[in-house]
């Protein structure tokens, strides 16, 4: 018998059919010797629900008692399921972060997690109980009610693995797992049995959509095998974990993630001293605007051209920014583009194997798609470029490294 947790989104109990549904998973799992622990999101829709009501009030609620509210939305869940789970016989107990005893800082919205009390879940597994407690939640040491900000139901998952040790963290959700690439882009896009740990975070942290960030570095933190499944669907799904294939030596290529939401901007001309990387950045930066991937190029004149991404969102605060610190500086201009995309390239075998970079330049050139601005890392290359060319640069670089075919043949020339 192995310890396993659960964790269940939105979608998957967005409906009372589809929390019967879920308890009758929760049940599969009993029935071939595992204790079980659940975590559940509020039913789909039901945040944005209660976040409406706040601002049909105020634009600008008290985050304290915004907490408060959230924090309803999986109350409701928890308590659903139990029902569901008890209807069909099975012994169950909910509990909310706070009476799991989930402590967090005090950051209202956004909060982290300190420690988690697991005695009280050891002893109902002991007692034949199926546990399920409230994502998103805890509680700060003042007894505040505090809500763990964008992913945090898969974070409370990751950390009640973590803190009862469990074999396996099991994240649920509406995809079968983890995919060489979106397949709505690709449809030839292939779903990975494995991944490393590294290689999930690069995907999460350039666009892919099918884990939160935040989850898989606490995941990665703490040595908790985690695993994509569907809700939906029987199936393997993806497991995420330190362990590398065994075909680590070829020159693999994981997947590819995107992001459409990205603006370039450049300003040109700027005198090349030190400091100058700072008073361009500084500005940007105390406007709690982040900034991605960075190109300096150095001109014979003595002058400096210096460009730098951006979300979207964020663009028309950066330009402004940046015409004001153009003419403090003497820059000669200042330029600007929302209208690009980056693309990624991920895998472990980029460490060990050269010639990547030129095949994915290549098959970009191959298709007339110009590079814009590039960055590398150990295990990731990602490029800039116009945004109407994405979904192109997708699928060229998908054939490129035959991510279709199965393990042991992709990413082969």
């Amino acid at each position: 018998m192995s310890l396993i947790v659960q964790k269940y989104g939105g979608t998957s109990v967005g409906s009372i059919e589809r929390i019967e549904r879920v308890a009758e998973k929760v049940i599969g799992y009993r029935h071939r010797g595992h204790d079980v622990v659940v975590v559940v999101s509020a039913m789909s829709g039901e945040t944005d629900r209660l976040l409406g009501l706040a601002r049909a009030i105020t634009s600008r609620p008290k985050p304290r008692e915004l907490d408060v509210l959230l924090a309803t939305g999986e109350q409701v869940t928890i308590a659903l399921l139990c029902i569901a789970l008890e209807k069909r016989g099975y012994p169950a107990l909910s509990y909310t972060g706070s009476q799991v005893h989930i402590l967090t800082d005090s950051a209202f919205n956004k909060a982290r997690i300190k420690e988690i009390e697991a005695r009280h879940i050891h002893a109902d597994l002991e007692a034949g109980r199926v546990v399920v407690v409230a994502g998103f939640q805890g509680i700060d040491e003042h007894g505040n009610i505090t809500t763990l900000g964008r992913g945090g139901s898969d974070t409370t998952a990751v950390a009640l693995a973590a803190a009862l040790k469990a074999a396996e963290c099991q994240i649920f959700t509406d995809v079968d797992g983890v995919y060489t690439t979106d397949p709505r882009v690709v449809p030839e896009a292939r779903r990975l049995d494995r991944i490393t740990f590294e290689e999930m975070l690069e995907m999460a942290s350039l666009g892919s959509k099918v884990l939160q960030i935040r989850s898989v570095e606490f995941a990665g933190k703490y040595n908790v095998p985690l695993r994509v499944l569907s809700s939906f669907e029987e199936g393997e799904g993806t497991l995420i974990t330190y362990e590398e294939a065994t075909l680590m030596e070829e020159p693999l290529v994981s997947g590819i993630a995107f992001s459409r939401n990205e603006a370039k901007l450049t300003i040109l001309g700027v005198p090349d001293r030190p400091g100058v990387a700072y008073k361009i950045l500084g500005p940007i930066a105390a406007e709690n605007v982040e900034v991605d991937m960075i190109v300096q190029n150095i001109g014979q004149d003595g002058t400096t051209d210096f460009t730098f991404t951006v979300g979207r969102n964020d663009y028309e605060r950066s330009l402004e920014i940046l015409n004001t610190q153009a003419k403090e500086l003497g820059a000669r201009k200042v330029e600007g583009d929302n209208k690009t995309a980056k693309i990624s390239l991920v895998g472990v075998g980029m460490r060990s194997h050269a010639g990547i970079a030129s095949r994915m330049f290549q098959a970009l050139a191959t298709e007339g798609i110009n590079i814009r601005m590039i960055s590398t890392s150990e295990i990731k290359i990602s490029v800039v470029v116009d945004e109407k060319y994405l979904e192109l640069g997708v699928r060229a670089l998908h054939e490129a490294f035959h991510l279709d075919r199965a393990p042991g043949t992709a990413g082969r020339a």
